[in-house]
């Protein structure tokens, strides 16, 4: 089971990593002026769009590693509650 697991997160990594394509993440104003910088000789207009995508990503991660530490500090296995037999009273 584990070995399935394993082969699953390596396929979908391996999707990940070649269905990559470049986005264009600015807003309108930011693009305009990017724009027409590349026009006059500056290349700030990569470093601004990777600046935008690693600002857009780093909540996901954080989130994703939250999630992580979460689900391993909480997980258990093999819980004996050792529940003594009562009677249940509802008055």
């Amino acid at each position: 089971m584990k070995s399935v697991k394993v082969l699953v997160l390596g396929f979908v990594l391996g999707l990940m990593l070649i269905g990559n394509q470049p986005a264009k993440a600015q807003c309108a104003m930011c693009s305009a002026t990017a724009e027409a910088g590349v026009k006059n000789g500056n290349t700030e207009a990569n470093g601004l769009n990777n600046g935008i995508l690693y600002l857009l990503a780093a909540p996901y991660i954080a989130l994703a590693v939250g999630g992580y530490v979460w689900y391993k500090k909480y997980r258990r296995k093999d819980v004996d509650l050792n529940m003594q037999k009562q009677e249940l009273h509802l008055n």
